[in-house]
């Protein structure tokens, strides 16, 4: 039997749709760049640009009900509003045509940024830990068993009842199937991990007291308020 020298946190799970059981999350990665509208609103240029990946820990994950707070050390804090892949079986090199056979549902999720942060560590040339691998920065809704083709409808988020990204997930840069088969180029995957697929324009600041709600088309939801 196993001891261990301190004891060891509880895992990280989200609530599935009509289920009792819970999906256990073992990593989650991140994608950026992957809408033409916010790459450009961010500065930046679509043309030939590869998948930029990123990734935040397991317990950064915020199952619904669970508290969003303000962090600390920033004084730009963003919503970025994506659909995430959970998968049911990884492997290294999969290929595009075979990604989806990996995929045990979707759900709507949002990446939370310390956007003031990340600009100085892009100016740097820096990692962006700090900006984007934080406490409770990964609210995501309960996970819908996939059917088949991935997900193309609407995105969209709004604050205080007001939209603020409105989006439609087929014009993601890189599919659902080449995001996968590219991270499993970078990293074996497994199941329990979560793809972030990045986030249509319209990016904005959050305050303590926003309430936060995104839907996406045929998936589901997440909401939050900032405490």
């Amino acid at each position: 039997m196993t001891r261990f020298a301190v004891s060891p946190l509880a895992p990280t799970t989200l609530p599935i749709q009509g289920s009792d059981a819970v999906f256990p999350v073992r990593r989650v990665f991140c994608v950026g760049r992957n809408y033409g509208a916010h790459v450009r609103e961010m500065g930046g240029d679509t043309k030939d640009q590869p998948p930029l990946f990123f990734t935040k820990p397991a317990d950064a994950v915020v199952a619904p009900g669970g508290a969003v707070t303000y962090p600390p050390g920033t004084s730009d804090f963003h919503h970025e509003m994506e659909l995430v892949v959970a998968l049911k079986a990884g492997g290294a090199d999969v290929a595009p045509s075979e990604a989806l056979e990996l995929v045990y549902g979707y759900a709507a999720g949002v990446d939370l940024t310390r956007r003031d942060l990340q600009t100085a560590a892009k100016k740097a040339g820096q990692p962006w830990d700090s900006a984007k691998a934080f406490d409770a920065s990964a609210p995501v809704g309960a996970i819908r068993p996939a059917t088949g083709e991935a997900p193309a409808g609407a995105i969209r988020l709004s604050v205080n009842g007001q939209v603020r990204q409105d989006g439609r997930l087929g014009d993601m840069i890189w599919s659902v199937e080449e995001i996968i088969a590219e991270v499993s180029r970078l990293w074996r995957l497994e199941a329990g991990d979560l793809i972030f697929t990045g986030t249509p324009e319209g990016v904005g600041a959050l305050a303590r007291g926003d309430f936060v709600e995104g839907e996406i088309e045929g998936v589901g939801s997440v909401a939050f308020t900032v405490a």
